[in-house]
């Protein structure tokens, strides 16, 4: 079995804080509600919101980035 890392909270926000311009510049945001067992709980705000392509924002911009950059996380999941 493998060993559980813990997600550094502050570097999921750090992330996050990266991405944020491109999501404000269509009208968005982003919010970082929970990090549990590798997964992170982000509810997406604004245009971002009610956006059909807000999944594909959530899977292949944010979740990419932050598996890439913050150990420990396995995926993104969208809260509402």
């Amino acid at each position: 079995m493998s060993e559980q890392v813990q997600v550094n909270y502050d570097d999921v926000l750090e992330v996050l804080d990266k991405l944020r311009p491109f999501l404000q510049r269509d009208g968005g945001d982003v919010e970082l509600v929970d990090v549990e067992d590798g997964i992170v709980k982000l509810r997406l705000m604004g245009a971002c919101g009610s956006c059909p392509s807000s999944t594909i924002t959530l899977k292949a911009g944010i979740e990419r980035a932050l598996v890439e950059e913050v150990e420990g996380v396995k995926e993104v999941v969208q809260v509402f």
